[in-house]
């Protein structure tokens, strides 16, 4: 068994045991790399079939063919499809790109605000009716006391504070100072109610290893993360206005992963190019405590 299984092995673990210890779970799928390995694992972990419902939180300025990759798989694979966001927000202009907010207060609004309202049902969420293709609303969403998320700890530094099995407060709020240890593979399932738990089955798994894992089971990306011709193409996936690409011929995840095994990116951050990351007064931190991914 070489590394990749591995980690193949202890995901899927993880995976199964947060399925079978916690009612009304679900999974965040951004459509980045990382959240598309997870979903790629959970097929695996539950032999082709998806048992608990794939929520995305559309910040409306995500890349549109990052959506389009969304909807093409969730039909080919008969995901449970699930969307929510900050309507007012949107409807208000609370935004970065209409130059009413900093771009922290945008990620809080559209993102934060929007995960913790759509996870406990506070706010419409959207399921897609595979028979039209369409999206309507879910009547009467129950609040998912669990969920499972594509972080690793290795991609920015307050991941790496995560556990597997991560507790917050019913506000979705992360108390960095109290997190229960997890020794070898004893994991701690049982929570106070009212507990919401985040479940991170990638937190061991590196950059490499995330690609070198899509490159040796084939999964489908979307085509933003290779170079479509111009010499750029993106590393990490966020909103549009946020997000630059990198200096990049990588056409293929075999050249992905030879540019990371080569140090080219050595010394430069794999968000490097999410403009929020760049804010000062260490905002990410605090909006990862308030509930961001």
């Amino acid at each position: 068994m070489d590394h990749i299984d591995r980690l193949e092995n202890k995901s899927i673990h993880i995976i199964r045991e947060a399925y079978s210890e916690f009612n009304n779970l679900s999974m965040l799928w951004s459509i980045g790399k990382d959240s598309t390995v997870l979903l790629w694992l959970a097929r695996k972990a539950f032999f082709g079939h998806v048992p608990l419902p794939l929520v995305h939180i559309d910040t409306d300025y995500k890349i549109p063919e990052m959506i389009e990759h969304r909807d093409r798989l969730a039909k080919e694979w008969e995901l449970d499809m699930i969307y929510g966001q900050n309507e007012s927000a949107l409807k208000n202009n609370e935004t970065f790109p209409n130059g009413n907010t900093t771009r922290l207060e945008c990620c809080k609004n559209l993102k934060t605000e929007a995960l913790k309202n759509t996870l406990d049902g506070t706010w419409p969420r959207y399921r897609m009716n595979h028979d039209t293709g369409k999206y309507e609303l879910e009547e009467n969403p129950k609040p998912y006391t669990g969920v499972i998320v594509g972080v690793r700890a290795d991609e920015e530094g307050t991941r790496s504070k995560e556990r597997y099995f991560s507790p917050r407060d019913t506000n979705n709020d992360w108390d960095l100072g109290d997190q229960p240890p997890e020794f070898w593979n004893q994991y701690k399932t049982d929570f106070a109610p009212g507990t919401h738990v985040r479940i991170h089955p990638l937190l061991d798994w590196k950059e490499v290893d995330v690609w070198r894992y899509i490159e040796r089971e084939n999964i489908p990306m979307v085509s933003l993360y290779f170079d479509q011709g111009d010499g750029t193409r993106y590393r990490s996936l966020g909103c549009n206005p946020c997000t630059d690409p990198v200096k990049s011929t990588a056409s293929t995840p075999q050249e992905i992963i030879d540019e990371l095994e080569s140090g080219k990116f050595s010394n430069i951050a794999e968000r490097a190019g999410r403009k929020q990351d760049e804010e000062d007064g260490g905002g990410l931190e605090e909006l990862r405590k308030e509930g961001y991914m």
